[in-house]
């Protein structure tokens, strides 16, 4: 694209200097054939602008038509099957994108032609329909990221469109890449900028053509952003070896003329002080590695508690599947039929799976039918906003990096279909519902999560759920409204257990003793949907109106026997 300006901008200047020049030296020509010989000069000279021209229109139409080309394909690959395509989080992302930088290239493009209709009808589009924003684009790399991180992805395989060995969707281009590791880089993490710009090298030696047409960026625009990034990782050789990659490319590189000084500078001073021995380094600095590209060591078979891992990698183990209950754990639990001494559930008892005794945390099954499943899906999707947490301090509601999901909210009394979910889960577990909160409907968007957390509120919480007057959250009902490809867990870090998404089934929970009493074994996360789409809905049942239901004891770690 910057050929085709340059081209465009090169005519302009020659057709003005034309004018001026006509405007200066106009005479009589066809007075003398001296003066006549010089409009065949100028004849030649408009022919060659006209040629010009017409090569600068025919790159743009060339690059339009493969850029037309490319969202047809995508956009008929999504048409066969939207949710599927849009489950695959790399798909999710690159609409994302096309729908931000790549049409907004295409646009540029067009604002150089006389076809401004055309270009004033993508226009009226951003007003009418919705577009993904900036914001869009930014949250969805990071998504990528994340999803990168918790199931460690490779970088090469993600740009082949693979997540875990499974072939989702096309592969990355050069451009898409680059824009992740930009993306990166703006977030300030270094460690991505270095992964997804030495992608976008690999890519870009082998589609130099492609990115030719496209102008977007060149090898010396990703070894600035390679060497900058390699430096803050810690790596000063490594930075100043691509700085001078860079200024072989670009000599007069004002940037990275200043930051070789600086890297050259800093490298003595390390010399001086003995701690070059920090760097990775070879003897002639031909073996530079910089640290983000070092192997990762895997502890998938360590026991997190020996080695005293933290949550985050906990959380991390127990999405990917690496870290599962001790056989102590396991060897007593059980499945069977339950009624908990409801009539109606003598007829039709109810699939108990034990996830863990203690605490107890039950998976029930088939508890919600599919047209149950698709009224509140259709009941929530008008309502839908960003899902919220509640801040310990003030006891407002305020949006968080850490939950990741879109969440509405549906009253018991708008639909008998309700009514009968929330008897239903009276009748699972035993409680009151008068005082529960409404159903809130929850979908999870591109690597969308939630980091580990408490359901109910802890004591110094001295705001929480003041304004509902119901007391603490006394159990928890979680209903998984979808199967999930890959990914979505609900995982319970403290006690290594997980209970995993199943259409139709639903998760139980006391959060609280029965003294009262927060347990903090209950702390517990959403891992991120890594292919696939997971839709959820949970009912939070409160302490008033339990008092005859769950009576309370005395001693802070109280038990529960529950009723089976």
């Amino acid at each position: 694209m910057d050929v085709i300006r340059t081209k465009m901008s090169f005519l302009s200047i020659i057709i003005l200097l034309l004018l001026i020049r006509f405007k200066y030296t106009r005479c009589e020509v066809f007075t003398a054939l001296a003066e006549m010989e010089e409009l065949l000069e100028t004849e030649s000279a408009l022919i060659t602008n006209l040629e010009s021209y017409i090569d600068v229109q025919q790159r743009k139409i060339d690059y339009l038509k493969i850029k037309m080309q490319e969202y047809q394909r995508e956009h008929s690959d999504a048409s066969r099957d939207i949710q599927a395509y849009l489950s695959n989080p790399i798909n999710a992302y690159l609409l994302t994108k096309r729908l931000t930088l790549d049409w907004k290239q295409v646009e540029n493009l067009m604002s150089y032609d006389v076809g401004a209709s055309f270009l004033e009808n993508i226009t009226n589009y951003r007003h009418i329909l919705k577009f993904p924003s900036d914001e869009d684009l930014t949250g969805a790399a990071v998504a990528l990221m994340r999803l990168q991180d918790t199931y460690n992805l490779e970088t090469a395989s993600i740009a082949r469109g693979e997540l875990n060995g499974i072939q989702y969707s096309t592969e990355m281009s050069s451009g898409d890449c680059f824009e992740l590791g930009r993306q990166s880089y703006v977030n300030g993490d270094f460690y991505h900028t270095i992964l997804w710009m030495n992608e976008a090298m690999s890519r870009l030696n082998v589609e130099p053509k492609k990115n030719e047409s496209g102008g977007e960026f060149t090898k010396a625009d990703i070894l600035e952003y390679l060497a900058f990034s390699t430096y803050k990782q810690g790596n000063v050789v490594g930075a100043l070896k691509m700085t001078n990659e860079l200024l072989d490319i670009i000599p007069d590189h004002e940037r990275a003329n200043g930051n070789k000084q600086y890297y050259e500078k800093e490298l003595a001073q390390l010399k001086q002080s003995d701690k070059t021995k920090n760097y990775v380094k070879g003897d002639d600095g031909s073996d530079d590695t910089p640290v983000a590209d070092l192997p990762v060591i895997t502890v998938s078979k360590v026991d997190p508690y020996k080695y005293g891992y933290s949550e985050r990698k906990l959380y991390e183990m127990m999405c990917r599947g690496d870290l599962e209950p001790l056989p102590e754990q396991q060897r007593p639990l059980r499945c069977r039929y339950v009624s908990h001494d409801v009539p109606f559930l003598k007829l039709a008892p109810l699939k108990w799976e034990e996830a863990s005794l203690n605490p107890l945390i039950v998976m029930y099954h088939d508890v919600m039918y599919d047209n149950e499943i698709e009224l509140v899906k259709k009941m929530a999707k008008p309502r839908f906003k960003r899902a919220t947490v509640q801040n310990s301090v003030t006891g407002e509601l305020e949006t968080a990096n850490y939950r990741i999901s879109k969440s509405a909210w549906i009253k018991t009394e708008e639909s008998k279909i309700i009514e009968t979910i929330v008897q239903r889960v009276e009748d699972m577990t035993g409680l009151n519902m008068e005082t529960a909160e409404e159903l809130q409907v929850v979908n999870y968007g591109i690597g969308g999560h939630y980091e580990p957390h408490y359901d109910f509120a802890r004591k110094d919480e001295k705001n929480a759920f003041k304004d509902l007057g119901t007391g603490n959250r006394i159990a928890t009902v979680l209903f998984y409204m979808s199967d999930v490809k890959q990914g979505g867990a609900t995982v319970f870090p403290n006690i290594r257990t997980a209970v995993w998404p199943k259409k139709g089934s639903a998760a139980f929970w006391f959060n609280l003793f029965a003294s009262g009493e927060g347990d903090y074994r209950t702390r517990h996360a959403a891992c991120p949907v890594l292919a696939g789409t997971k839709w959820v809905s949970n009912k939070w049942i409160h302490e008033r109106g339990q008092e005859f239901r769950r009576p309370c004891t005395l001693e802070p770690d109280h038990t529960d026997e529950f009723v089976v």
